[in-house]
């Protein structure tokens, strides 16, 4: 049981007409009894048959858990229909992520779990200005750079870029991206995961990590030199490592997290090993934020349907992170061959 002093997590309602009001739904009745928590967004757009506790202050969601989803209110401007995103509801969703992120800042809640955004309709109903999720909690928390991590119990991968073309990756790939994100994971291992000191594997770029030079340059040319060169700094790295050897359950057991140098070369081994279960950790940021690893789902919004097991693990991993008295998150559980 959690103890009763532990702060609740915040989980911001995410667009409504995606499966968010359902998997926060869902992962309230599995946690009611370990994880505080409570909602921020409309309570209109939550499933009919969710039992809702309307709160005042979120010192009230520890005792209403046991009763119902607690609700911290935000009234929108229209309902929402299941699968179609309403434009009129774009700024409130705009600005539930905002008051998740003061909440968390000012104390009264551990944590941000942010259910999926739909970016588009945040851009045509209310003119977002950012390209995700994490570029404007970044904005709010005034950080210099977020990086996003995804993180199982088999598995932690950063990956250096993220979503851009893979023709562009070799010219954005630079010396400075790799070692800030080196050294933010670092951090954020350290400091959110409460490992002293991390061990972090760094993939190669190319196939095989270039072999020498016959199947690229960048390995031998900088990468190289950095690992070794913060490798003297203190930093307990490997690599470059060639990717196609880096994931399979021995290699894992010899590092903390995963730094990749693109989107698939990083998400394609966690998505494999625990679909259901990866969670979005951003790094860099003054405060926890997690989320599932998937988007709206606009496809089964409204069904009942959609697995709750990614929000789960998302609101399950924010209160480890923020307690670290009650759970002892040093290691990766030993991996299945």
């Amino acid at each position: 049981m959690t103890p009763a002093t532990a702060l609740p997590v915040a989980i911001s309602c995410g667009e409504p007409a995606g499966i968010g009001p359902e998997i926060a739904a869902k992962a309230w009745a599995a946690l009611r009894g370990d994880v505080p928590l409570f909602w921020i967004g409309d309570p209109a757009h939550l499933p009919a048959d969710v039992p809702v506790v309307l709160i005042d202050t979120p010192t009230q969601a520890a005792a209403a858990m046991a009763q119902g989803l607690p609700v911290l209110q935000h009234i929108f401007a229209a309902p929402s229909t299941p699968g179609i995103a309403t434009p009129a509801n774009a700024q409130g969703v705009i600005d539930v992520i905002a008051r998740g992120v003061d909440l968390v800042q000012s104390g009264q809640a551990a944590a941000l779990c942010t259910a999926p955004i739909h970016k588009k309709a945040l851009q045509d109903g209310a003119g977002f200005a950012y390209p995700g999720h994490t570029e404007y909690l970044q904005a709010l928390a005034g950080a210099d750079r977020a990086v996003m991590m995804l993180a199982s119990e088999q598995l932690r991968v950063v990956p250096t870029t993220i979503h851009i073309a893979l023709r562009d990756v070799p010219k954005m790939l630079t010396p400075a991206l790799l070692r800030d994100t080196i050294r933010i994971t670092a951090e954020g291992l350290r400091q959110q995961f409460g490992i002293a000191q991390p061990r972090i594997a760094v993939a190669g770029l190319n196939p095989h990590a270039g072999e020498g030079g016959a199947m690229g340059r960048e390995e031998a040319d900088w990468i190289a030199g950095l690992v070794s060169d913060m490798t003297a700094e203190g930093y307990d790295l490997r690599g470059p490592l060639p990717a196609d050897t880096m994931f399979h359950a021995t290699a894992r057991a010899s590092y903390d997290a995963a730094v990749c140098m693109y989107h698939d070369q990083a998400l394609i081994p966690i998505k494999t090993l625990d679909f259901d279960r990866g969670v979005n950790v951003t790094l860099g940021l003054p405060f926890i934020r997690t989320s599932p690893d998937h988007g709206t789902a606009f496809d089964i919004a409204g069904t009942g349907v959609a697995n709750p097991s990614s929000m789960i693990e998302a609101l399950r991993m924010a209160h480890r992170m923020a307690n670290p008295w009650a759970f002892f998150w040093r290691k990766i559980s030993p991996p299945e061959a």
